[in-house]
Order: structure tokens, then C-alpha cells, then sequence
């Protein structure tokens, strides 16, 4: 890997979404990582969301790590100008190679590929798995859906309470910001 600094792991969208503010949304996270010298691992595409995280990461002066399978290179437009490119076989490697690589997850809005890639975490985080923190950025409520069917899980015994407490829900950048700094600096 490039990254020898602490790093977080970013699911996106491959689309821009609806909403002017979801495009800002990225750009200021891929800034905030940055500013921190903090590193980028992401599913290294050069569209939607995913390619403003990373566009505006290396942009103020940061590293990203891009993780693409073989078969999404032409569809995502795998992004070429990366601090370090890595190409998988299965998309299932893709997101065990963004994983093990990061020490946080932030999830901003997308679509199913952002929500498979959250719940694998999620589950791997309730088993046990391991400890990093994943926080859910809710610019405009974008989540609440998802964190009301977290809810009914647990309500429905379907899961322990604990795996409401495995997600932080914020709604800025700078709420996950100033969670990780301390837990970075530990």
C-alpha cells in the first residue's frame, strides 16, 4: 500500500445523485481528509461522487488509494492519476482490500454498490470482526430511511440493541472530523 498514515475508507455513490449538495459533500470530505493528512481509500472510480472524493483529496495535497475490480475499469472509469491504483479480480476482494486497509469508514450517500458495502461492515463490526468506527454522513436526512430499518431489526429481535451503536449518524463533515481526530490521535 502507499498509505503508511492513518486512513478512512470512503463508500459513495458512482452517480452525483439529485441534490447540488451531495457533489459538496464529497468535495469537502475528500478536502477534510486532506487537511488532516489523513489517507483516502476508496472503490477508485473517476465518476459520481467517488470521483469528487478523490478529485478533491489529491487536490489539497492528500494521498488516495484507489480499489477497482477488473470488470467495473470501463463502467466506473477507473481513475488512472492515484497515488496507487489496485485492481482486483472479484468485487468481493475490492471491498476486503478497502477494508483491511482503512481505519475508519465514512459512508456519504449512494446507491445498492454504498449500501452492500456498509452492511458488509456493519456485519463484520457485530461478529466481532473488528472495531473501527463507521459513521453515516445524513446530509438531509438521506439515511434516515436506513437507520429506521436498523431500528425495526432490533425492535423485531432480529439483532441485538448493540448494533445500533456500531454506526455513528452525523450530519456534517466536521462532526466526523472532530470524532476522529481524537480516535486517530490514540
Amino acid at each position: 500500500m502507499a498509505l503508511t498514515k492513518k486512513s478512512i475508507c470512503v463508500y459513495c455513490g458512482s452517480r452525483y445523485g439529485t441534490l447540488a449538495h451531495y457533489a459538496e459533500l464529497a468535495s469537502a470530505t475528500g478536502a477534510m481528509i486532506a487537511r488532516n493528512d489523513w489517507g483516502l481509500i476508496y472503490g477508485a472510480g473517476d465518476v459520481g461522487l467517488m470521483g469528487l472524493v478523490a478529485s478533491a483529496t489529491q487536490e489539497a495535497g492528500g494521498a488516495a488509494v484507489g480499489v477497482i475490480p477488473t470488470h467495473l475499469m470501463k463502467r466506473e472509469v477507473g481513475r488512472r492519476q492515484l497515488d496507487q491504483l489496485i485492481i482486483t479480480e472479484t468485487m468481493h476482494e475490492r471491498k476486503k482490500v478497502m477494508f483491511m486497509n482503512a481505519d475508519a469508514i465514512v459512508v456519504l450517500p449512494g446507491g445498492a454498490g454504498t449500501l452492500d458495502e456498509y452492511f458488509e461492515v456493519l456485519t463484520w463490526r457485530q461478529i466481532g470482526l473488528h472495531q473501527k468506527p463507521i459513521f453515516l454522513l445524513n446530509v438531509d436526512g438521506f439515511w434516515d430511511p436506513l437507520v429506521q430499518l436498523l431500528e425495526n431489526i432490533v425492535a423485531q429481535g432480529f439483532a441485538e440493541s448493540s448494533l445500533l451503536s456500531y454506526t455513528t449518524v452525523v450530519n456534517t463533515v466536521e462532526e466526523i472530523e472532530a470524532a476522529l481526530k481524537p480516535y486517530f490521535a490514540a
